[in-house]
């Protein structure tokens, strides 16, 4: 009898001081980080396609090419475990990888677009809108991967159950962060005084 009075005891009190709730906020996030993982895989396995068919291309430039294969070599080379989530160095180089691929495909479409022969083909146009609508996907699960983690971090961070972390080890998760955020805190230089043509 006393045993289950203790383990009674010990259920209410932790339950009362967020340990359920962390170990639901942690799944979550799980949950999210592995949607986003796929969604970025997606991506990354679109690109094979994409440089065969632009390869076709005449004269196709190779720098991008390079840039662009460089980039999903990057990527690749990250071990992408549930682990990274926990360390905010590996996140950052994780980011960064998967940034420069944003910025490589996005240049190889403007330079796909000097080559209307290219560009009007239907394997490029399919490519071109499997690659939008995966860089759709990658938008959504990074906003709810963003919003979990901000509820687990709140979580971890509040008190009374910041004891429970420190107890149990729970450290805040890393996020995404907006790429270049000096660039755009700081507003645009507008400069009236030079007079306008006519």
């Amino acid at each position: 009898m006393r045993k289950l009075l203790l383990a009674l005891a010990a259920a209410l009190s932790l339950s009362g001081c967020g340990y359920n709730d962390f170990q639901r906020l942690d799944e979550g996030v799980k949950a999210a980080w592995s949607e986003v993982l796929n969604n970025y895989q997606r991506r990354a396995d679109l690109i094979p396609n994409l440089i065969a068919t632009v390869k076709g291309a005449a004269d196709f430039e190779k720098s991008t090419l390079v840039e662009i294969t460089n980039a999903r070599a990057s990527v690749s080379a990250i071990k992408a475990t549930p682990e990274l989530i926990n360390d905010p160095e590996a996140f950052a180089k994780f980011q960064a990888a998967q940034s420069q691929m944003t910025g490589a495909l996005s240049r190889l479409l403007a330079v796909a677009e000097n080559y209307p022969t290219l560009t009007a083909t239907k394997e490029f146009g399919e490519l071109r809108a499997e690659l939008a609508g995966a860089e759709n996907r990658i938008t959504v699960a990074r906003g709810r991967y963003i919003k979990t983690v901000q509820e687990y971090n709140v979580l971890a961070r509040s008190f009374p159950t910041n004891l429970t972390a420190m107890v149990f080890g729970y450290k805040t998760k890393a996020n995404f962060s907006v790429e270049d955020e000096k660039a755009i805190a700081t507003p645009p230089k507008v400069d009236f005084s030079k007079p306008t043509a006519k």
